[in-house]
């Protein structure tokens, strides 16, 4: 069978499996006129600090926000913990292994009630190999909190947008 029939059998398959999504109630995620449009209204508010702007320069590019419109949620975000452990141990009894996790806890506010609107935690863990050379071991280190926040920053996205979908207004 050739690529161009593959295909093409392939395609004949699941035309009907995506067609009885619809019949379902399946909605994507980020559909129009889903979660899209709220979440482009959130405004972060992170603590200060390294970390604390990685979580907000991550959730700003992830959100969408357009500095120019009026926010409609305020999520502020607080680090509850970024702790740093020692894993494996050379000759010379120095770790080989760092394993840094950092604790996010959020609030989300609706600025029109001024209730809040939801709230939670979440925790991303990640390892880098220590290094002989100063520079090197900052360079890691510095890695893997930018790794942290890009995952933390994730997961905050995603529970915020599944809020948003399942969230009636008003």
């Amino acid at each position: 069978m050739t690529r161009r029939l593959r295909a093409l059998a392939v395609g004949a398959l699941a035309a009907p499996l995506v067609a009885g999504l619809g019949g379902c109630g399946f909605t994507p995620l980020y559909a129009e006129n889903g979660v899209t449009a709220g979440v482009t209204h959130v405004q972060v508010i992170a603590p200060q600090g390294r970390v604390g702007f990685l979580l907000r320069q991550n959730l700003d590019d992830r959100l969408g926000r357009d500095p120019g419109d009026k926010p409609a949620y305020r999520l502020e975000l607080q680090v509850a913990g970024l702790g740093r452990g020692a894993h494996g141990v050379r000759a010379d009894a120095t770790a080989q292994r760092y394993e840094i996790d950092l604790t996010v806890d959020y609030i989300l506010t609706d600025l029109a009630t001024g209730k809040v609107a939801r709230q939670g935690s979440v925790t991303s863990i990640a390892s880098y190999d220590s290094a002989d050379q100063p520079y090197a071991g900052i360079a890691a280190r510095q890695d893997t909190e930018n790794r942290l926040a890009a995952d933390a920053a994730q997961k905050i996205e995603i529970q915020i947008a599944a809020w948003m979908a399942s969230h009636t207004p008003g």
